[in-house]
């Protein structure tokens, strides 16, 4: 009889960028555990690592070549040893410079991308066999789906899980890749979703975000067949599963916005309060210039009516400053627009050119200089809006999904409705529970509570909505 450890490999994954990314990962560590690979807590002596990568900016590319060279010097080591260790690098890197990666780092031995991994298990029993040295190249979109060929049984994600609904983009954004890393875009049929989705209940989750590039233009088909369901509708599905006491979804584009789905937010109590809304500018004219095909005030109404919806809802977005051709007027617009919208958290960034993207080659490109002064007044706006939605917490009870334990003894983590991390003192057995917390701080980038019950699930209670001058979308620039 051969023993289990002889038959067991270690598999250790490094995650960049978004959740889809996080959900691929995971996938990926399914399809490959039938071959026997474990997952490890560290790349020193895997047998396999793959990093699983992000092109959004070009930092996030440069880091995974230093990376690489990282992993370089332990792959010596194991093969000194008698051993061998198989290094891959998928996502969106992976497929937009796929023979860049093979020409900078021959110790890589797969290259893939995002729509290739459930094929990760002839890939590299085909990397088994080869030369060392000799790279495997697998970008080409395939004509199958990857969901058809994912195993059923996935590895428990834990009491938050994220599920895939939706890739790809045909958008066209000018600054973005991901049409040409994720192709156009595919929705999953909602018998499929809603079967993942009670298989992740039974695995554990309380909470199950969906995903996708452009998540609520959705438009799976339904399971008789007959016709499609909208974001709207589908998020009404699932919440009819046994146990599934959350939902969320990410990342969300304004033209996508239609009734169904902002009816949603105000009649689904398992749909939180919270939701991603890029805008990436206040200005039209660079909204223009970045094929957003949507205005200002067109994103100004979204939110009216999201919040006529759901009076209660926190939003976050992105924003992009120095895109090409950017003026002092343009970025005050931006200001004007999170000044007057008010945001919980938002995520900004300096323009980052991408090769094949046509703004990467217009004209205007904006100095580094005035792209990092513009960013820093950007960010203290919106840090200063996070603090003060933060410091609005203070006094009331929240419904908490405690995920993790904290870094001091006794403590937990676990997030409010509003995704505000929220620390309190609480027993280990409560991991994976939702408990009601009495917030008592509100600090830049979390809160602090004590508990006052376990919930063990149920609707959420709704915070009363921000009223004028109640501080909470007082911060100005």
């Amino acid at each position: 009889m051969v023993c289990e450890s002889a038959l067991t490999k270690k598999l250790f994954i490094k995650t960049y960028g978004c959740q889809m990314n996080v959900y691929d990962s995971a996938r990926m560590a399914d399809v490959l555990a039938p071959l026997g690979y474990k997952i490890s807590a560290t790349p020193r002596d895997a047998d396999l690592v793959i990093l699983n990568t992000c092109h959004i900016r070009e930092k996030a590319a440069e880091k995974v070549f230093s990376e690489l060279g990282r992993l370089k010097g332990f792959k010596g080591e194991k093969e000194s040893g008698g051993g061998r260790m198989l290094i891959a690098v998928a996502g969106c890197v992976g497929q937009a410079e796929g023979d860049e990666v093979l020409r900078r780092a021959p110790q890589v031995d797969i290259v893939l991308g995002p729509q290739t991994y459930h094929r990760l298990p002839e890939i590299v029993a085909r990397a088994l066999g080869a030369v060392p040295g000799s790279g495997i190249l697998e970008t080409d979109f395939p004509i199958e789906s990857k969901f058809d060929h994912l195993p059923e049984e996935a590895v428990s994600q834990g009491p938050a899980a994220f599920l895939s609904v939706q890739e790809g983009c045909d958008k066209f954004c000018t600054f973005c890749v991901v049409p040409y890393t994720r192709g156009t875009e595919f929705s999953r049929p909602v018998g499929e979703v809603v079967a993942e989705a009670e298989r992740l209940v039974a695995a554990g989750a309380v909470e199950i975000t969906l995903l996708g590039q452009n998540v609520n233009a959705y438009h799976g088909s339904a399971p008789d067949g007959r016709g499609s369901y909208g974001l709207g509708r589908l998020i009404r599905r699932l919440a009819e599963v046994d146990g599934l006491e959350r939902l969320r979804y990410t990342t969300s584009h304004p033209r996508d916005m239609d009734d169904e789905l902002v009816a949603a937010h105000g009649d689904v109590d398992k749909l939180m309060p919270y939701l991603h809304l890029p805008i990436q500018s206040g200005s039209d004219r660079i909204l223009e210039a970045m094929n957003r095909r949507h205005a200002a005030d067109d994103y100004r109404r979204v939110v009216e009516r999201l919040r006529a919806a759901r009076p209660d809802l926190a939003l976050s977005s992105d924003f992009i400053v120095g895109f090409p051709g950017e003026t002092d007027r343009d970025f005050a617009e931006t200001l004007r627009v999170v000044t007057e919208i008010g945001f919980s958290q938002a995520y900004s960034f300096k323009y980052s050119p991408r090769p094949g993207t046509p703004a990467a080659s217009a004209e205007g490109q904006v100095t580094d200089a005035v792209k990092n002064e513009r960013l820093a007044m950007l960010q203290i706006l919106l840090n200063e809006q996070q603090a003060a939605f933060n410091r609005a917490s203070e006094g009331h009870t929240m419904a908490v999904l405690l995920e993790r334990s904290g870094r001091r003894a006794g403590q937990l983590v676990g997030r409010s409705p509003y995704m505000q991390a929220v620390h309190l003192a609480a027993p280990p057995r409560l991991l994976g529970r939702i408990v009601e917390v009495r917030i008592d701080a509100g600090h830049p980038n979390s809160l602090a509570g004590c508990l006052v019950g376990d919930r063990s699930g149920g609707p959420t209670t709704r915070r009363p909505a921000a009223e004028p001058g109640d501080g909470l979308w007082e911060a100005t620039i």
